[in-house]
């Protein structure tokens, strides 16, 4: 993984109280917006948990300095097991 264990460290401590059975079990059986439009729910799952946690700016301007959201996806992955 790209992403610097400081960001990282940031991200997960940011997401992990959002990801709740709940809201996975929500996402689950397609009870969010657009829904129906949604192709990989795994990935809408946690970029939608990403921009509920809204990073501050420094930490997007510091991320998007030196990663691309592949790179930001790669880490979501490792902190938001599969539904």
């Amino acid at each position: 993984m790209k992403m610097s264990l400081k960001h990282f460290a940031a991200l997960e401590k940011a997401v992990v109280p959002v990801d709740t059975e709940p809201n996975r079990e929500a996402y689950r059986t397609g009870k969010f917006p657009r829904a129906d439009k949604t192709q990989d729910v795994n990935k809408r799952y946690r970029w939608d948990i990403l921009w509920h946690v809204r990073m501050p700016q420094e930490w997007w301007d510091e991320v998007y300095a030196c990663l691309v959201d592949a790179h930001i996806d790669t880490a979501l992955r490792s902190i938001v097991k599969p539904l």
